[in-house]
């Protein structure tokens, strides 16, 4: 068949109606017509001036395009997509892709470069937190940083890692949550999502975003049911405890553990990792560092004459080694974090009646009962303070206040054991 060339496209003669099809084709672009072009069997084009065309796909997406030739390849700018990009937009991204052309630079090259460009400049959510982490680490205690990583590492960083902080939305960050919520690990969205919450905020801080979409989802995670640690709190209950304390016939250095544990009612890994040096019988003082405690702050513990004697009790034991309470198969390491636990339970005290960490809620509700002021005991149980100018103030004014507390604290504590038949008939 022959065949002429006709505004650039090649037509057969006898096929009429190709042409007329072609020709309705390169008749110049309007909005009403790309509006109204609809979904076909097969993928066609409709073409505009200087090369331009559009792609009508099957689905009825249309998309700008420009098929040009660079050092004798065949290539195609993607210009654009209808109707996110205008008729006119795309014909001015045409000129200036022929302008290229024509200073011998390739169009596609050039928009990847300025999009990996754009990349580049974008501050990612990886990048971010990794400023976080490294500006507060520095009062973190070990283990606290080690959990932030670890959860950071499980379940953020593999999907947000290497996205830009700006794009990252609320809908994104709940599909994530949501994510860790279909295994069941309610508590854990919880705190991915309050760790999500502080990385935004130091972003938008320091300006590396402009909103932080996790303020958004407040309310919208499964709630987690507070799980309260088991405590002993009515006197008789409490005397009960302590006279199966001194009856305890286990291990010495538990046993000492345990009758120290009411007396300063510390966290239990503060207890365990209690160290001699950190220790003066003189000045009944037990100053835990910083890095021991959950808070990161500095803690001074008052000892009662009660607490001073059963450390001098232990001291010969113990006392030449690193740890107050040593792990028994070696002194490097102290006692195990399940020893005193395990030792209410032989004592036969269930889970759901004591822990080792219940020491600390025996101590906060009784010593509320009896009237001492809030602000001392939370104080003394190294609770945070929000104001901290005000809390470091407390910390050098209250500390007579405190170590009165501590030792009518300790002297209740002894009348409860004397008084036991009376408490006993009290708690049944």
């Amino acid at each position: 068949m022959t065949s002429k060339k006709f505004d650039g496209i090649n037509v057969g003669i006898n096929g009429k109606e190709n042409l007329k099809r072609e020709f309705d084709t390169v008749m110049p672009l309007t909005k009403t017509l790309l509006r109204n072009a609809s979904a076909r069997q097969k993928t066609y084009k409709l073409y505009d001036f200087d090369g331009l065309y559009v792609l009508v796909n099957k689905n009825g997406s249309k998309y700008f395009r420009f098929d040009y030739r660079f050092d004798n390849i065949r290539k195609t700018l993607a210009i654009g997509v209808f109707p996110d990009m205008s008729l006119d937009e795309a014909r001015e991204r045409l000129r200036e892709a022929k302008k290229l052309l024509a200073q011998h630079i390739d169009p596609c090259e050039q928009k990847k470069q300025v999009r990996q460009a754009q990349i580049d400049s974008l501050v990612t959510f990886g990048q971010v937190a990794r400023e976080w982490i490294a500006k507060y680490s520095i009062s973190w205690r070990q283990s606290y940083h080690d959990t932030i990583m670890s959860r950071m590492n499980a379940n953020i960083l593999p999907y947000f890692e290497n996205r830009p902080i700006n794009d990252i939305t609320g809908r994104e960050l709940l599909s994530l949550i949501r994510l860790i919520e279909d295994r069941g690990a309610y508590e854990t969205s919880h705190r991915v999502l309050s760790i999500c919450d502080m990385v935004f905020r130091f972003g938008f801080a320091t300006d590396k975003c402009d909103r932080n979409p996790a303020a958004d989802l407040r309310g919208a995670l499964v709630p987690v049911k507070t799980q309260h640690r088991a405590a002993l709190v009515k006197p008789g209950d409490v005397a009960r405890l302590l006279l199966s304390i001194e009856a305890y016939s286990g291990s010495f250095v538990v046993k000492s553990a345990l009758r120290l544990a009411p007396l300063v009612f510390v966290r239990p890994g503060e207890l365990r990792h209690a160290e001699w040096s950190e220790i003066d019988l003189e000045t009944e003082e037990w100053r835990i560092p910083a890095e021991k405690m959950k808070m990161a702050r500095n803690h001074i513990v008052p000892l009662a004459p009660q607490a001073v004697a059963i450390l001098k009790g232990l001291y010969p034991l113990t006392g030449r080694g690193k740890y107050v309470f040593p792990n028994p198969r070696t002194g490097e390491r102290p006692m195990s974090e399940n020893a005193l636990l395990a030792a209410l339970r032989c004592m036969g005290f269930q889970k759901h009646e004591m822990t080792a960490h219940g020491f600390r809620s025996t101590a906060s509700t009784l010593l509320h009962e009896q009237g001492w002021p809030s602000e001392i005991i939370e104080l003394q149980l190294a609770h945070v303070d929000t104001n901290k100018v005000r809390s470091a103030y407390n910390q050098a004014t209250h500390l007579s206040k405190r170590r009165e507390m501590m030792i009518a604290w300790a002297d209740y504590l002894d009348s409860l054991k004397e008084n036991q038949p009376q408490f006993a008939v009290e708690s049944g």
